[in-house]
């Protein structure tokens, strides 16, 4: 995390060492959620290792798979985080995960207080905007031979980290679908 955070080069290890004072240290066990739908979510946490899937249920029970979260990287049912309200969406662990937990009244009071805590909210805000508009476009836009090729370029770690129903939920076809897309273009 500590990595992470110095990245954006905002903040001092003084910055960093108040962050982890405010967290707690949890690990999650496969199959387990980090979030569950159904009410505001009042957490984000830092993905020291593990995967994650974002997803919500259709009116007939489909799970739609949406997005993921990898390690090294902040995870959080982001909408209702930010706009503290009601969500469907479910974070599910895909392996045992390790990460720091950081309650949302923490994290809002280090952003309402810190410059640099305010600039780093922004710059999460703005990569958040981008990647789900370049998500929408890419779905609405593209075929799915196009769409798998694009996760094959862009997304390699997902096909290495991620079971085929989810890959498949994630780029709108089905299992079945996505076995033959697979397959021819593996030639």
């Amino acid at each position: 995390m500590k990595a992470y955070l110095q990245k954006f080069n905002l903040f001092s290890p003084e910055d960093i060492a108040e962050l982890e004072a405010l967290g707690t240290y949890q690990s999650i066990k496969k199959g387990a959620y980090f979030f569950k739908g159904g009410r505001i979510c009042d957490k984000v946490a830092f993905v020291f290792s593990g995967t994650f899937r974002h997803f919500y249920h259709l009116d007939s029970g489909e799970e739609i798979t949406y997005c993921f979260t990898l390690a090294d990287n902040f995870v959080t049912a982001y909408t209702s985080f930010v706009a503290n309200k009601n969500t469907d969406e479910h974070i599910q662990a895909l392996s045992d995960a390790s990460l720091f937990v950081i309650p949302k009244l923490e994290m809002e009071r280090l952003i309402h207080t810190k410059n640099n805590w305010m600039t780093f909210s922004k710059i999460i805000a703005d990569r958040q905007y981008i990647k789900r508009e370049n998500r929408i476009f890419l779905l609405q836009k593209e075929n799915a031979k196009n769409k798998y090729e694009h996760l094959l370029a862009t997304k390699p770690e997902y096909l290495q980290n991620i079971p085929l129903q989810y890959l498949a939920s994630y780029i709108g076809v089905t299992q079945r679908h996505l076995s033959r897309l697979r397959k021819e273009l593996s030639f």
